[in-house]
């Protein structure tokens, strides 16, 4: 299964409901503060439940919110592809199409609630049938399911399993469906058994956070070797050897407690009839309890994460790459979604490209998404504006879906301005060649004052003082850094040529075309 959107409503600095669309590597760019990984952290809550880096607690509630008297967040997530056949029971296989279990885009839509940040109530948003006979079936006892079929004469090749028998009420009243999108309660009977295997299918969730406590428990390094043990074990071809394993341990541990009862009721009927053997069953089996302890220790036994935050992310690094090799070479490997906040932190700007370089790789595998946050302007022009999400405050809570031609001017660089407010030499040339390129320069040059400029004959190095705008003087400057007759230009004038420039684009280029 594979992340399609993301919705957050009443959930920290997202108060009112917000969708966000996924790919399989989406970076959330934007000002510190604005949001980014309370993405990622809503996700972690989600799928692990409170078992991942993160625990659901009173502060999460949006306080706009909480003060007006609504105290329920909810983080709901869409999937895409899909398992083909869901099985309720071992005699009762069913799929979500034929339980009407799909949005109108035939996606899957699972909604968890928290009130008052308590235990998740988890429900199903699907196109479903209302009609008055034909709602709530999942939520209805097998008799209750009869009892409709009697009572509307409706036949049924096997009215024992509910699966058939739900179907056979919605074919009996197919031209009447009434079908809406509603939300189907996910706790009870056989909406809840689809749940339960539901779960299977989820995809392992990672959150390697960028700020960590050092301490012994530390599981910035540690995870991802835990996140191998739990990859590996999902492993169809093994999780059946393992329960052939358990089932043959469980087959001579009851030979043994048979024997001992048998002897036990020579001596004592009384008591050997009062014990019985208990032997967990192999399904129930916690194969990763037993590599719990995994890791990967330094010199001296000493744990990584007792080293410098440098080495941790240094290992990360290389670990995202060996995946990245790893998921491309293998089949039917299990979904995973890595989620990873600032991965440029404490890392060399060498380092930093070949993690990127692994990110897009891994994205590129089989049942593989990867999810980003940064503060990096370098990292930002490494990607693609398909992979990037901004986030602004602006008039409201937005998420912008980076999309060239939606930009006043389509590059990377613009980027960078409008999530970090970065201005370089590079935007402001690119700026400069965008307006000089669509034959507007001189109409731009109208609008502005002019300064001085102190200009350098080549032939004989006469200096001569030449008025131009402050665009045109910061554009000489940057290059011409060998003349050294003008002052430096400042930040703030790069930063203000930069808007003149944006704002010129938009009003006298954009809204011509």
């Amino acid at each position: 299964m594979k992340i399609v959107k993301v919705k957050l409503e009443n959930f920290r600095s997202y108060k009112n409901e917000i969708t966000v669309d996924f790919s399989d590597l989406t970076v959330f760019v934007g000002k510190n503060d604005i949001g980014k990984s309370t993405i990622l952290e809503a996700l972690d809550i989600f799928f692990n439940d409170g078992k991942g880096a993160v625990k659901i607690d009173k502060e999460d509630i949006n306080k706009q919110l909480k003060e007006e008297g609504n105290t329920e967040i909810k983080i709901t997530v869409v999937f895409e592809n899909l398992p083909d056949i869901l099985t309720i029971d071992s005699t009762n296989p069913t799929t979500l199409h034929d339980e009407y279990l799909l949005n109108n885009e035939n996606q899957l839509e699972i909604i968890k609630k928290y009130l008052n940040a308590g235990k998740e109530k988890v429900f199903i948003k699907a196109n479903h049938p209302t009609h008055l006979n034909c709602s709530e079936l999942l939520s209805k006892k097998i008799r209750d399911l009869q009892k409709i079929l009697d009572d509307n004469s409706i036949t049924c090749e096997n009215r024992a399993k509910s699966a058939i028998v739900r179907k056979s009420i919605w074919n009996h009243y197919v031209d009447n469906l009434e079908l809406q999108e509603i939300e189907i309660d996910a706790t009870k009977e056989d909406a809840k058994n689809i749940w339960e295997q539901l779960k299977n299918y989820m995809p392992l969730y990672s959150l390697f956070q960028s700020d960590r406590k050092n301490s012994d428990g530390d599981d910035e390094v540690q995870n991802p070797m835990k996140l191998a043990v739990q990859e590996i074990l999902k492993d169809e071809t093994l999780q059946n050897t393992l329960i052939q394993v358990a089932n043959e341990v469980s087959i001579k541990l009851r030979a043994v407690a048979d024997q001992t009862l048998e002897k036990l009721n020579e001596m004592n009927p009384e008591i050997a009839n009062s014990l019985n053997p208990v032997i967990p069953a192999a399904e129930s089996l916690k194969w990763i309890d037993v590599f719990k302890n995994v890791s990967i220790t330094g010199d001296e036994d000493i744990p990584i994460n007792k080293r410098g935050s440098g080495v941790k992310r240094l290992v990360l690094l290389n670990f995202f790459r060996a995946e990245a090799e790893r998921r491309q070479r293998e089949q039917n490997v299990p979904s995973i979604i890595y989620a990873i906040e600032e991965p440029e932190t404490s890392q060399h700007p060498s380092h930093q490209k070949k993690l990127i370089e692994a990110f897009i790789q891994l994205s590129n595998a089989n049942n593989t998404q990867i999810i980003l946050t940064t503060h990096s302007p370098a990292i930002v022009k490494m990607l693609d504006f398909e992979h990037l999400k901004l986030i602004t405050n602006n008039n409201g809570k937005e998420i912008i879906n980076i999309e060239r031609a939606n930009l006043p001017y389509p590059s990377l660089n613009e980027v960078n301005f409008l999530a970090f407010n970065e201005s370089n030499d590079e935007y402001h040339n690119e700026l400069y060649g965008y307006i000089e390129s669509e034959g507007e320069l001189s109409n731009y040059k109208s609008t502005k004052t002019t300064v001085s400029y102190q200009k350098a004959n080549p032939r004989n190095g006469n200096i001569t003082s030449i008025q131009i705008i402050i665009t045109e003087y910061i554009r000489h400057q940057i290059h011409h850094p060998e003349n050294n007759n003008n002052r430096r230009y400042t930040h703030q004038e790069l930063q203000q040529s930069i808007s003149d420039m944006r704002d010129f684009i938009e009003t006298n280029i954009l809204l011509k075309k």
